[in-house]
């Protein structure tokens, strides 16, 4: 697999058209359980086959309970510099009920371990809005993340996927459904508590002490490109996206006939705007109305004056210089408002 992954990246060389590389991520599937001369090993092939930036974002994803004093000592001889922390809970109940290997404790000790070795770039998730979470233990996960003085958190509401185990209960009537109004309540007491605490929220799930914002995250919803390896890998130009096949029996048949699984998706002029809208809209510099103006000759004042004079009515938006930028309180509705700003390819 890790060969095959380099063979695809020296294929792809050219995808990004000579654009430096400003961050590498090492995502999930859990690729904390590559070695460090592995880990090694990819930086390398890519700065042989790109032009990297000096003092690149490199983060790697992990789980707690791969994070032993071993593996992140070794992590300190490789050029990862962030780490991306799946802590979900710092209670074991709420661990157990997600079918996560570790426990409340390793989280801890994993943040620990990491600042005290000297990798203080971190950022770790949290979930919030499924049944087990009362507002109280909410609160007390917020305060001990707040605790640790990690630069960086990530914070989702729970979902559920079809055809999961959880969505499986649900139906059956042994485990109940999410619930809106719980997330929505959780949602609030984050914003608040975060804020408080010193913390920008930059987009709708992140928080970062100033300055201290996810630039691989961040490129992301400003719409730089990026390209993606490895099986489910999703890579994006400017015009197209394309994702490799999900299946890793197919994905190696396929690079070992140097050749590369993927469905292609071109996208129009309304997929492209409709995209910038939602992914900008979701982050605290919002919509560019000066760069709707310039990349896609749209007046977007002028021919959503009645939506948005509705949303800065509700104070779900404001204008700020040449920029349209959720409340608080529209956070709460940020998908509703990007679909009512969205544009059909008959409106260009």
């Amino acid at each position: 697999m890790l060969e095959a992954i380099l063979k695809e990246l020296k294929i792809k060389k050219n995808y990004l058209q000579s654009q430096k590389i400003e961050t590498i991520y090492f995502g999930g599937g859990t690729p904390s359980l590559l070695n460090a001369q592995e880990i090694s090993k990819f930086i390398d092939w890519i700065d042989r086959n790109f032009e990297i930036i000096p003092n690149p974002e490199i983060t790697l994803e992990a789980n707690p309970d791969d994070l032993n004093p071993q593996q992140l000592k070794a992590l300190r001889s490789t050029a990862i510099n962030r780490l991306s922390i799946g802590v979900q809970s710092f209670f074991d109940e709420d661990l157990k009920w997600m079918n996560r290997a570790h426990q409340a404790q390793e989280a801890e000790s994993s943040i620990k371990r990491a600042q005290d070795l000297g990798l203080e770039n971190i950022t770790i998730d949290l979930i919030y809005g499924f049944p087990l979470l009362s507002d109280e233990k909410w609160q007390q996960n917020i305060s001990k993340a707040v605790a640790f003085e990690i630069p960086h958190i990530s914070s989702y509401s729970m979902t559920v996927e079809p055809k999961t185990a959880l969505a499986y209960k649900i139906k059956k009537g042994e485990q109940k459904n999410m619930d809106d109004a719980q997330s929505a309540s959780q949602f609030q007491i984050l914003m608040e508590t975060l804020t408080q605490n010193g913390f920008e929220h930059y987009e709708i799930s992140n928080f970062a002490k100033p300055n201290q914002y996810a630039r691989h995250n961040t490129n992301y919803w400003k719409g730089v490109h990026y390209l993606g390896i490895g099986p489910s890998a999703h890579s994006f130009n400017g015009f197209s996206r394309q994702w490799n096949v999900a299946n890793n029996a197919k994905y190696l048949s396929a690079l070992s006939q140097n050749e590369i699984p993927f469905e292609l998706e071109k996208l129009s002029k309304a997929n492209r705007f409709n995209e910038y809208v939602m992914t900008s809209l979701r982050t605290m510099w919002g919509i560019d109305l000066l760069k709707l103006k310039s990349d896609f000759d749209v007046d977007f004042e002028k021919q959503f004056s009645e939506n948005l004079q509705q949303f800065i009515t509700k104070d779900w938006i404001f204008k700020k210089e040449q920029n349209l930028i959720l409340t608080a309180k529209g956070k709460l509705y940020a998908d509703h408002i990007a679909s009512e700003l969205f544009i059909t390819e008959d409106e260009f």
